[in-house]
């Protein structure tokens, strides 16, 4: 099979259907339909960077210059690719959807002449040609003659002159090589055109398949090339921001000084990975506890700490550290994903202890419950108060139907107002609720941090059973991030730790993978 790794891929709708295709393929863009450019590519070009000023702006500029597509592999072992599919309700969407419609209605008008016009069939058949030849290894040379020869472009021009096209004769054939070459996940999309006979529709069917077969074929090469590009984004990451402290020998302040924070928290905080998951563990230091802790700081523990301050890095603070900028947009994504499986599992804290345990032994039940919430936090940032009063209000509403369905008990009418109270004071920060389920959280990242995320699951603080599946995402995210982070920039938190970190106190030499 030609594409390895597009299991992920969604699968393609019934190209039997009155429906418009995903994508199919470049060739709308063509000279038959001059009316439109084809589909929109996302624009990589642009005028070159100017040369990096000697500041955080300059570093960003210049971090910026590495590929986007490379760091996120390098960040992600199971990084792929999908095709952008458009919203059918939005204008680009509706655009897209005309201008196709209106391409294969002109191709048939085309193909139903007298005597049959094949210029759009002759273009459409010239790039079927070139993307099953993208689709072959290097190794397949016998199958790249035989597409060179049956769908010799010379050859097929001289029959359209003579009236000889045979256009469904040769989509059955590019039928039969899609079925040589694709991945197993899209056997059944190509077996389903076999069964088209309108020659139109079956060259709309072949396009968006073989669009699929493409990016399936892509991310094949991204697994082959992942540790490669892995490595190189790491050495290109560090040999420019290299360039740049050689000329601003200052530029590591910022980062020093986040360090140095984080080392100064471990030294006023309680151990932080424990193997329990007592709650009295979590709430911190009381002030007469707030004393310098005993244990000696290693520089792994002290990253650590860092990286979980980023979580709660004041935005208007811009002291940020200089070697996490070009992370800083998917630290605040992880933040806010925090923030909502916090209010999340809060509420499904006190939702249970109103409902007992026969609804939430129910994954179902659970399961709808969380989707409620999640939807309804959408507008949280914009609108803490009005969401979570909308969600406490589903909530207890779902809980009281729920309860009298299965012929139990409902809630009381001031189990119901005890209950909405309780779930809206969630939004604020002092609820014990939430401080307790949000430092739990905190200590839950900590420890993938530090013994990886599926040691950490096996012992979930209490509370946090219920978002498992949510807590397992957002930890190997946090871990993805920290890891490559660190491969970038390990030599240089290494020389800072040892300036922080006292000879006698270091349990280690240099900074480990956490």
């Amino acid at each position: 099979r030609g594409g390895g790794g597009g299991d992920t891929i969604s699968k393609m709708p019934d190209v039997e259907k009155s429906v418009p295709p995903k994508d199919p393929g470049d060739s709308e863009g063509r000279s038959c339909k001059p009316e439109t450019s084809g589909p929109p590519h996302e624009d990589k070009s642009g005028p070159e960077d100017p040369p990096p000023f000697l500041s955080v702006t300059g570093l960003t500029e210049t971090v910026n210059e590495v590929s986007k597509l490379s760091n996120k592999i390098g960040m992600n072992c199971d990084y792929y690719m999908e095709e952008k599919v458009l919203p059918p309700s939005s204008l680009e969407g509706k655009v897209k959807e005309t201008v196709h419609n209106a391409f294969w209605d002109h191709l048939k008008e085309q193909l139903s002449a007298t005597p049959p016009d094949f210029s759009c069939a002759l273009e459409l058949l010239k790039e079927i040609k070139e993307i099953l030849l993208s689709l072959l290894l290097p190794r397949q040379n016998r199958l790249r003659t035989e597409i060179e020869e049956a769908l010799d472009t010379d050859l097929l021009k001289q029959e359209a002159e003579h009236g000889a096209l045979k256009v469904l004769y040769l989509s059955k054939y590019v039928l039969n090589m899609m079925a040589l070459l694709c991945a197993p996940l899209r056997d059944e999309a190509v077996q389903k055109l076999e069964n088209i006979t309108d020659p139109v529709w079956l060259l709309r069917g072949i396009f968006q398949v073989l669009g699929l077969m493409k990016m399936d074929m892509v991310n094949y090469t991204i697994q082959s090339l992942q540790p490669h590009l892995q490595e190189h984004s790491i050495q290109y990451e560090r040999a420019k921001f290299q360039e740049l402290l050689n000329k601003q020998p200052s530029l590591l302040n910022h980062t020093t000084k986040w360090l140095t924070q984080a080392a100064a928290d471990l030294t006023m905080s309680p151990p932080t990975c424990p193997d329990t998951s007592d709650s009295s563990s979590l709430a911190g230091p009381s002030p007469n506890e707030a004393t310098n802790n005993s244990e000696p700081l290693s520089p792994t523990m002290v990253l650590c700490q860092g990286f979980l301050n980023l979580l709660l890095w004041d935005p208007e603070n811009e002291e940020f550290p200089e070697t996490l900028l070009m992370d800083r947009t998917r630290l605040q994504e992880l933040k806010s994903q925090l923030h909502q499986l916090t209010i999340m599992a809060s509420v499904l804290l006190v939702a249970s202890s109103f409902s007992g345990s026969v609804l939430f032994g129910s994954p179902q039940f659970v399961d709808k419950l969380k989707r409620i919430t999640k939807s309804l936090l959408e507008d949280f940032l914009s609108r803490p108060e009005e969401a979570i009063l909308t969600v406490s209000e589903q909530v207890s509403q779902e809980i009281h139907q729920s309860l009298k369905n299965m012929g139990l008990v409902a809630l009381s009418s001031d189990n119901t107002a005890s209950l909405m109270g309780q779930l809206q004071n969630i939004a604020k920060k002092e609820n014990c609720v939430h401080s307790v389920i949000d430092q739990r959280i905190r200590l839950f990242l900590k420890c993938c941090l530090v013994l990886g995320v599926q040691r950490s699951l096996l012992d979930l603080p209490g509370g946090l059973t219920l978002i498992e599946a949510e807590l397992a995402e957002l930890g190997q995210k946090f871990v993805n991030l920290t890891h490559h982070n660190q491969q970038v920039f390990g030599p240089y938190y290494t020389e800072i730790l040892e300036t922080l970190i006292s000879p006698t106190q270091a349990l280690e030499t240099k900074v480990e993978s956490v």
